[in-house]
């Protein structure tokens, strides 16, 4: 199916939503058929960085992460028409959110706590949840970012989903 004009806005994509919904995977697939550069936020931050985000979490603390994230943010989006996904705390910081409304389209990918919790299985990785409680870490992070992620141009429950099918309903969204 040839992609329509709709979809082919020159500005960025941002895919934002909780840890585990599904935005690189997603990401990499919409780019491809939309047929656009991917950025994973996360992976330019570690390339930059040369450590991991467990690293720079364990050296910089949250507040030294944070900062790296916004300003890659900006660097990545400047890089013009592209598919970029956001780390899961970014549209809670700064004017993150704000930033990313104005500069292009924004899509929350989003599930129920008991799936979140299901994808992420080991959390020994992931800063925000190691040596915590994982289900009650993930729903007291999901409640505070939840207003944030409530602002994004469109949202996709993924809950039950392949991540073909999240990138079908994200392609019929734009087209809207």
């Amino acid at each position: 199916m040839p992609i329509s004009t709709a979809t082919r806005i020159l500005r960025p994509i941002f895919l934002v939503g909780f840890m585990a919904t599904g935005k690189s995977t997603v990401g990499l697939l919409l780019a491809a058929k939309l047929e656009r550069r991917f950025a994973d936020l996360d992976a330019v931050i570690e390339e930059e960085a040369h450590m991991t985000i467990a690293e720079i979490f364990f050296n910089e603390r949250e507040s030294g992460f944070r900062a790296r994230e916004a300003a890659a943010l900006r660097r990545v989006a400047a890089q013009g028409p592209q598919v970029i996904a956001v780390g899961g705390g970014a549209p809670a910081h700064g004017d993150n959110m704000d930033f990313m409304l104005h500069a292009g389209k924004v899509i929350c990918l989003t599930a129920g706590v008991d799936e979140l919790v299901r994808r992420i299985g080991d959390a020994s990785t992931r800063p925000m949840l190691a040596g915590k409680d994982v289900r009650a870490e993930v729903e007291a992070l999901m409640a505070q970012r939840q207003p944030y992620y409530a602002r994004a141009h469109v949202a996709i429950e993924t809950t039950g989903l392949v991540p073909s099918a999240v990138g079908k309903a994200i392609v019929e969204e734009l087209e809207k």
